[in-house]
Parts: C-alpha cells; structure tokens; sequence
C-alpha cells in the first residue's frame, strides 16, 4: 500500500493510502476511455470557380451536406485566376448563395474573407438546427 496525492490543489491536498499499480491502471483505463469517446472534427474543403455552373454548385452542396451531417467542418473556397479577380462580387454572391442553400444544418464560423486570389467561409454543424428538424 502507498500513499497517494489525489488531489494536489485543494486546500489541505487530499490523500489516500492505495496500491499504487492500481491506481495508475484505473488512471490509464479512464484516459483510454475518454480518448475513445472523443469525437475528430475535420475541416473539409470545398472549392468553386466563379464561373461554376448552377448543377456543379448543386452537387457540390450536396458533397458539403454530407460533411456536415458527419459533423465536419466545410470550409468553401471560391478560387479566382487571371482576370477573374475583377469580377469579386459573382464570387461572393455564389459563396452567399452556398451559405444560404446549407442553412438549415449549420451555421458560418468564419464569414466570407478574401485572402489573396482566394475568398471564403466555414461552415460549422449546427447543433440547435439539427434537433429541432428531428422533433
């Protein structure tokens, strides 16, 4: 038996007289557990044109769908080349558009911001939204 320190910040510090090996073994299963329930959340990419057609930002709405209903995050990115850079404002009324078609399932994180030749948003699950379409 050994006596060990359970809690050091407390006021006196709390100690219990323990086998030690066990004690570590219950520490390990707990961290083990809680490493097992713990959910990863990928940033996934999603990237358009701002000459993308209506049925391509259709499917690609759909793709960005079922990242979120997996509970990942979708980050869109419209991408501009050349002379398109002079035409900002299609890219950011197509990125509003896409932000507006998934509103029903998650929420903007990150609001649109344009970065060089590149303009996005990420999206986020939206907890609040997916339980009130269940009920």
């Amino acid at each position: 038996m050994d006596l060990i320190e359970i809690a050091p910040q407390a006021n006196p510090p709390v100690c219990k007289i323990l086998d030690y090996g066990k004690y570590n073994y219950e520490l390990q299963k707990k961290e083990k557990l809680q490493r097992k329930n713990q959910q990863v959340i990928q940033l996934k990419e999603i990237r358009l044109h701002p000459n993308t057609d209506d049925h391509d930002v259709e499917f690609k709405v759909r793709h960005a769908r079922n990242f979120i209903e997996e509970g990942n995050k979708v980050k869109v990115s419209v991408l501009f080349k050349g002379r398109e850079l002079a035409y900002v404002e299609i890219g950011e009324n197509l990125l509003k558009n896409f932000i507006e078609k998934l509103s029903d399932i998650a929420k903007v994180e990150d609001d649109i911001k344009f970065e060089g030749r590149v303009m996005h948003a990420i999206l986020v699950p939206d907890k609040t939204k997916k339980k009130s379409k269940k009920n």
